[in-house]
C-alpha cells in the first residue's frame, strides 16, 4: 500500500506542476502586447473563458489530493510497526547501564601476566639526550639584564 501511495504522490505532484505551467499568469496581457500569442489554442479547446476555470478547478482538486496523500503517508510512517535496524534508532534508544561491584583484590589474587614473545623488539628504546647551553644558538638567548 505504501508503494501505491508513493506513486500516487509523484503523479499528483507532476500533475500540479503541469497544471500550474499551463495556466495563464497575471502578466499574460503584457506578454501579448510584445507579440505573445495569448492562448489561442487553449481558448479553442476549453472555450473563451473556460480554460481558466477548468485548469484552476483541476489544480485545486490535485492540490487537495496531494495534501490528503501527504497526511496519510505521514500517518503511516509514524505508526509503522516494523522494527527498523537503523543506527540512529540505536543511538536514540535508552541505554541500560550495567553496574558491577568490584571486590577489593588482595595482593595474592593478582597475577602478573607476561608480555607476548616478540613484542620486545617493537617497543622503542629510550634515548637520553644531553643538552647544554652551548647547543642553544645565541639569537635565542635573551640578553642579560644590567
Amino acid at each position: 500500500m505504501d508503494i501505491i501511495l508513493l506513486v500516487l504522490h509523484v503523479v499528483l505532484s507532476l500533475g500540479i506542476i503541469t497544471l500550474v505551467l499551463l495556466q495563464k499568469g497575471a502578466g499574460a496581457s503584457a506578454g501579448a502586447a510584445f507579440g505573445g500569442g495569448g492562448g489561442g489554442g487553449a481558448g479553442s479547446v476549453f472555450g473563451a473563458s473556460g480554460s481558466a476555470n477548468f485548469l484552476s478547478k483541476t489544480t485545486a482538486i490535485f492540490a487537495i489530493g496531494f495534501f490528503v496523500n501527504s497526511l496519510v503517508l505521514a500517518y503511516l510512517a509514524a505508526n509503522r510497526e516494523i522494527q527498523s535496524e537503523s543506527v540512529l534508532d540505536a543511538l536514540i534508544a535508552p541505554s541500560t547501564e550495567i553496574t558491577t561491584e568490584e571486590a577489593p583484590m588482595s595482593d595474592s589474587s593478582r597475577v602478573d601476566v607476561p608480555a607476548p614473545e616478540g613484542l620486545e623488539s617493537l617497543a622503542p628504546t629510550p634515548v637520553e639526550v644531553e643538552t647544554s647551553a652551548e647547543d642553544v644558538p645565541p639569537a635565542d638567548v635573551p640578553a642579560p639584564a644590567e
